[in-house]
C-alpha cells in the first residue's frame, strides 16, 4: 500500500509556485502590449494617427523660400499642437478598453484571476506609452529635418519637443482614470470639452499680468501668435519646468488609478509621494520666473538691440544682428552687393544693416518697425528667405538712394523710385515674379504699395511702367546708363519722365498723379 503510495505521489504533477515579483510584472507587461495592439486596431487611432503622420509630412514636404532658415526656436514649439488630435482619439479609446469588461457584463469573471485589478488598470494606462513613443518619434523626425537645414536659425529645446508626446501619454492615462471615477461612455467627451475650456483660460493668464499661472495648463500655445521670432532668451518659457510637470502629471493620474483600483502597495504608495513631488517641483519651478529681468531684456532689445548685438563687416558695411541669427549676415551682405552691381558700382554709401524686434505689443505679435532715423542704416527682420528677401532688398536699396528709410514717409513721386525699384529687380533671377510678390496688389501695372521691413514704397502707374520697361531692356545697357546718371536718378528734383529719358525707355503718357 505505501509503496502505492509512493508511486502516485511522485506521478502526480507538481503544483506551480508562486509568482514572484518578476513574473508578476512579466503579466503586466504582456497585458499592456497586448491592449497596445488592440488600441492601434481601433479606427479613431488609426485614422487619427494616419493623419497626424500625414499632416506632418506634408507640411515638410510643402514649404514656400522662408522655410529654408527655419527659426528652431518656433519649430520645436510647432510640433505640440499637431498631436492634439491623436490624444483625443487615445483618451477616447483607453477609456472605452478599461470600460470593455463592465459593457460586456465580465467583470466578475475577473475576480478568480491571479492579477490583481490595480495591475490590470496598469497595463491599461502603459498601453498609451508605445503611441507617446511613436509621437516622439515623429516630432524628433520633423525637428530634425528642419534643425539640418543650411540655413537653419538659433537652436531649439528638448523640453518643448517633449510636450506633444507627454499629452498624447497624459490622454491615455486619463482615459483610464475616467473609467475608474466616471464609467460611463461619456465621461471622454465631457472631458475634452472642460480641458479646452481650461486651455482657454490658460490662454487668457498666460496674456494677463500674471503669465505664471497659465503654465498649470498642458498646453501653452498662447501669447505667441506666428509674427515674427525673437531670440531665445527672450521667449520667457519654463520649458524645462513645464515637462518635468507634465511628466508628474502623468504619473500622478496614473497613481490615482491605481488606487481607486485597490492598489495599496508599498511600491504603489511610494510612487504616488514621488509623482507629487514632481509634479509640485514642475510646478513651482515655473511660478519662479523673474519676470522683472525678462522684461528688462525685452525692452532692450526692441529699443537698443545694439546693446546685445554683435557685428561684422563686409565690403566695407556692417551687419549687426542677434546671436542665433550670426550665421545669415552673409546672406544679408550678398543682396547688398547685388543692389550694388545694379548700380554699376556708383552706389558707394557704407551701410549698416542692424537686426530689429518689436514686442511692444507683446512676443511674436505682429508689429510694423518704425523706419530707422540713423543715416546709412538699413532695418532686417528677424525672418528671411522667401519673400523677405526681395523686401530687405527694397530697404537697403532705398537707404542706398535716399539716405534713409524714413524718405519713403513722405512719398517718392520723383526719379528715386524707379532707381530703387531698378536696383531690386535689375539682378533678380525672376524680376517679373519677384516684382509681383513684393507688391500688395501682386500686381506689376497701375500704383502700389511696395513692401520693405520699415515704411513700404509707393509707386504710381507711371512709375511702374518705367519699371517694366526698364526690365525688358538689356542688363547690361540699363546699368551703364544708372551709373552715368546716378547723381540725376538718385535727386528729388528728377521727374519720374525725366529719368524715363535718363534710362532711354520711353516716357508714360499723360499726367502723374502724385496723390495714388
Amino acid at each position: 500500500m505505501s509503496a502505492t503510495i509512493t508511486t502516485v505521489r511522485e506521478s502526480a504533477p507538481a503544483l506551480p509556485e508562486p509568482r514572484g515579483p518578476g513574473r508578476r510584472t512579466g503579466a503586466v507587461l504582456a497585458l499592456a502590449r497586448f491592449e497596445a495592439r488592440e488600441l492601434l486596431l481601433q479606427v479613431p487611432i488609426l485614422v487619427f494617427l494616419l493623419l497626424y503622420v500625414g499632416f506632418t509630412t506634408a507640411r515638410l514636404m510643402f514649404q514656400d523660400g522662408m522655410s529654408d532658415y527655419p527659426v528652431l526656436n518656433t519649430v520645436d514649439r510647432g510640433t505640440q499642437t499637431a498631436p492634439l488630435l491623436l490624444a483625443i482619439a487615445l483618451l477616447v479609446c483607453t477609456n472605452a478598453a478599461a470600460l470593455r469588461s463592465r459593457k460586456h457584463g465580465t467583470v466578475q469573471q475577473f475576480d478568480v484571476m491571479a492579477m490583481e485589478p490595480w495591475r490590470r488598470v496598469l497595463a491599461h494606462a502603459l498601453s498609451a506609452v508605445p503611441f507617446a513613443a511613436l509621437t516622439a518619434v515623429v516630432v524628433a523626425a520633423e525637428f530634425t529635418r528642419e534643425a539640418l537645414k543650411p540655413g537653419a536659425i538659433g537652436h531649439g529645446s528638448v523640453a518643448e519637443l517633449a510636450v506633444g508626446p507627454l499629452v498624447v501619454l497624459m490622454a491615455g492615462v486619463t482615459g483610464v482614470l475616467l473609467a475608474r471615477l466616471v464609467p460611463t461612455s461619456f465621461a471622454p467627451i465631457l472631458f475634452v470639452i472642460g480641458a479646452y475650456l481650461l486651455m482657454v483660460l490658460a490662454s487668457d493668464a498666460v496674456e494677463s499680468d500674471d503669465p505664471r499661472v497659465g503654465w498649470l495648463s498642458p498646453m501653452v500655445l498662447s501669447g505667441f501668435s506666428g509674427g515674427d521670432p525673437v531670440p531665445s532668451d527672450l521667449l520667457g518659457r519654463p520649458a524645462a519646468w513645464h515637462a518635468l510637470y507634465l511628466l508628474g502629471l502623468c504619473a500622478v493620474l496614473t497613481c490615482a488609478a491605481l488606487l481607486l483600483s485597490g492598489g495599496r502597495t508599498r511600491a504603489v504608495k511610494a510612487a504616488v509621494v514621488l509623482a507629487l513631488a514632481v509634479t509640485a517641483t514642475g510646478a513651482i519651478g515655473q511660478l519662479l520666473k523673474d519676470t522683472a529681468a525678462l522684461e528688462a531684456a525685452r525692452k532692450t532689445a526692441s529699443t537698443t538691440p545694439r546693446k546685445v548685438q554683435s557685428c561684422t563687416e563686409y565690403d566695407g558695411s556692417t551687419y549687426c544682428s542677434f546671436p542665433e541669427w550670426k550665421g545669415v549676415r552673409d546672406d544679408w551682405a550678398a543682396v547688398v552687393e547685388r543692389l550694388r552691381s545694379a548700380a554699376g558700382g556708383a552706389a558707394e554709401a557704407r551701410l549698416t544693416v542692424r537686426q530689429r524686434i518689436d514686442i511692444s505689443g507683446g512676443i511674436e505679435a505682429d508689429a510694423t518697425l518704425t523706419p530707422s532715423a540713423t543715416p546709412g542704416e538699413v532695418t532686417v527682420g528677424t525672418r528671411w528667405g522667401g519673400n523677405r528677401v526681395p523686401e530687405f532688398a527694397v530697404g537697403a536699396a532705398t537707404v542706398l538712394v535716399a539716405g534713409t528709410e524714413g524718405a519713403t514717409t513722405e512719398g517718392m513721386c520723383d526719379a528715386r523710385a524707379v532707381t530703387i525699384m531698378w536696383l531690386v529687380l535689375g539682378t533678380d533671377p525672376t524680376p517679373a515674379a519677384t516684382f509681383r510678390n513684393v507688391r500688395l496688389d501682386d500686381s506689376t501695372t497701375g500704383s502700389g504699395q511696395v513692401l520693405a521691413p520699415t515704411n513700404g514704397l509707393g509707386l504710381t502707374a507711371h512709375q511702374s511702367a518705367v519699371v517694366g520697361e526698364l526690365l525688358a531692356r538689356p542688363h547690361a545697357e540699363v546699368t551703364a546708363l544708372v551709373e552715368k546718371h546716378w547723381a540725376e536718378l538718385t535727386s528729388a528734383r528728377t521727374s519720374t519722365a525725366e529719368a524715363a529719358k535718363l534710362l532711354g525707355v520711353a516716357v508714360p503718357q499723360g499726367v502723374e498723379s502724385c496723390q495714388e
